[in-house]
């Protein structure tokens, strides 16, 4: 998907930068990428896997993912949505915010509290709440930088749903979100790093065609051009690289969880060996796409920053990718638990270290 992604966005042929003939949300045109038959496969019930994935395949099932609130979204655990058990089911109260796909789902994935205090990933709840339930209400669409858009904000009204309308465990949903989050974050790092290819390959063709101050040079003679694209291309050069490397390394550890030589579900792998790689990858790929999309556009001048030109879309497409699947910030954070040994790999090593240190 990485691979597939990368090409999409940095290829003229595909639309170039957005992938206009594949959109860059999903690659269902070439590689299945459903995110919720992955939750139904390895939390659904019974019921829910021989009803919802072929529902979902036949495109009568389609939810959003209920986890950003009004007042909260990278400290996701301290959201302000309860559910209660009343009545052979719970009762949802709350609301939610960027609910993409929100103008044609059918259901809404809702994470809310059942159990435990602010701040716990313990004690939280994934509910299926079909959207025509009395108590759900579409309050708005939020516009963006990039369009008037289907991301909406819910608000959840005394919502009674039953016992079924459970995905995966109570008080145990958080995992849910765990188990594609790292797939996400990587297609996503491909997207910009192959938009951030494909900004820098046509500011390359602008230069060299713009001929300036009437002595048949090009724009493309001028240091002060090259210079910044030679930067930018040199890390797109390297973070391709490492995407599909890291990628690699993600698609051996599944192979491993599913030969049983380890006691973790894939996704918990991912995380313990890989998520400061994955991290890595997606912040610096996000930033870098914005960063070639401003170049072409000073490159190409005038008309770069006119919508004859694909580069303002690009940038305005790109820029929400540092915010969405984890701010940029919150990535950092991650990478740099794992390089000092806070989290991951390191933090065993780290510890015995201190040990062995205090004795001598």
């Amino acid at each position: 998907m990485s691979a597939i992604r990368y090409h999409l966005a940095s290829s003229p042929v595909y639309g170039g930068g957005l992938g206009l003939a594949n959109d860059l949300q999903n690659e269902h045109s070439i590689v299945g990428n459903f995110p919720d038959v992955l939750m139904l496969h390895h939390f659904g019930d019974e019921q829910q896997r021989e009803t919802l994935i072929p529902a979902r395949l036949r495109g009568e099932f389609r939810t959003t993912f209920g986890l950003t609130e009004p007042d909260h979204g990278s400290d996701a655990t301290f959201m302000s949505t309860t559910a209660h058990q009343i009545r052979g089911g719970f009762e949802i109260t709350g609301a939610k915010k960027w609910q993409t796909g929100a103008h044609h789902c059918t259901h809404f994935l809702i994470f809310a509290r059942t159990s435990g205090q602010a701040g716990s990933a313990q004690g939280i709840t994934a509910f299926l709440v079909p959207r025509d339930t009395e108590g759900v209400r579409i309050v708005s669409y939020e516009w963006t930088l990039n369009m008037p858009t289907d991301h909406a904000t819910v608000e959840l009204n005394s919502v009674w749903v039953p016992r079924s309308a459970v995905l995966g465990s109570v008080d145990r949903g958080l995992a849910i979100a765990q188990t594609f989050v790292h797939e996400n974050r990587i297609r996503q790092a491909a997207s910009s790093c192959g938009a951030a290819r494909y900004c820098l390959d046509r500011s390359i063709e602008r230069a060299r065609a713009r001929k300036i101050w009437g002595e048949g040079k090009s724009l493309a003679n001028n240091q002060a051009i090259q210079f910044p694209v030679v930067e930018l291309m040199t890390q797109v050069e390297m973070l391709r690289l490492f995407i599909l490397k890291t990628s690699w390394e993600m698609d051996r550890i599944v192979a491993e969880c599913q030969s049983s030589e380890t006691q973790w579900p894939p996704w918990v792998e991912i995380e313990r060996r890989l998520s400061d790689q994955v991290a890595m990858c997606n912040f610096w790929a996000n930033r870098l796409c914005c960063q070639a999309a401003d170049r072409a556009i000073q490159i190409h001048g005038g008309d770069g920053y006119s919508r004859h030109y694909p580069f303002e879309h690009i940038y305005r497409h790109f820029r929400r990718y540092r915010i969405t699947e984890g701010a940029e910030e919150i990535q950092m954070r991650k990478i740099g638990a794992y390089i000092f040994g806070f989290a991951g790999p390191k933090k065993k090593d780290m510890e015995y270290a201190e040990r062995s240190k205090a004795k001598i």
